[in-house]
């Protein structure tokens, strides 16, 4: 049952916040500011140098408050079996890959890989994803959701690219289980404004409540 909690906790969520920085010390700041704007999962991606031990470092420090922490940009079923070990709770691809989907289904752990066509995405499903990643989701748009939903009824979805606060109601009004939020939500740690970041997070949130509570 591990997989099936794990799922439902991201789902819960609602928001993923896709953290990339140039260094480790930059992801860990990344990380803290939008938890502290009510965010509860963060793919850690594997651009960000040592990602292993950043994954670990998160896990420790947020063990038991209800944060989950994953692997994103993970290519390859070496990099999810180290993300795993370092304590990675889930694992996000840009596209699909089948030795890392049986990599994740070894260790019951939620495999999001990215999907843009229904082939795709029926792949992915025919081997154990239960949430697939809509990506790049400025370029598809919400019109795919509902028209991948009419094949595949119970599919569950989650929007990569583009998702701000200002169309969150759009996505999840046409049937996303969850959204995936990264550079427009984190871009002011560039200029090292974490506390930009840290509204940013608030925004995206408050505007996802008003969603799930309606």
């Amino acid at each position: 049952m591990q997989r099936a909690d794990l799922l439902d906790q991201i789902i819960n969520s609602g928001v993923v916040s896709v953290v990339r920085a140039e260094s480790a010390e930059e992801a860990i700041k990344i990380v803290e500011a939008v938890v502290a704007g009510g965010i509860k999962s963060i793919e850690l991606t594997y651009s960000v140098p040592h990602a292993n031990d950043v994954i670990a470092n998160l896990v420790a420090i947020y063990k038991g408050a209800g944060v989950m922490i994953g692997a994103g940009t993970v290519l390859e079923a070496t990099s999810a079996r180290l993300a795993i070990i370092a304590g990675a709770q889930f694992i996000v691809s840009p596209t699909f890959n089948k030795e890392v989907a049986k990599i994740c289904n070894l260790y019951q752990i939620p495999y999001i890989p990215g999907v843009m066509t229904p082939l795709e995405a029926q792949k992915a499903m025919e081997y154990g994803s239960e949430l697939i990643k809509l990506f790049p989701g400025d370029i598809a748009g919400p019109a795919m959701i509902k028209n991948l939903k009419g094949p595949f009824p119970y599919i569950n979805i989650m929007p990569s690219g583009g998702v701000n606060e200002g169309n969150i109601s759009e996505w999840f009004r046409v049937g996303a289980s969850a959204v995936s939020a990264g550079g427009g939500l984190t871009a002011p740690a560039e200029k090292g404004d974490f506390g930009a970041v840290k509204s940013n997070a608030e925004k995206i949130m408050s505007a996802y409540k008003s969603v799930s509570e309606n």
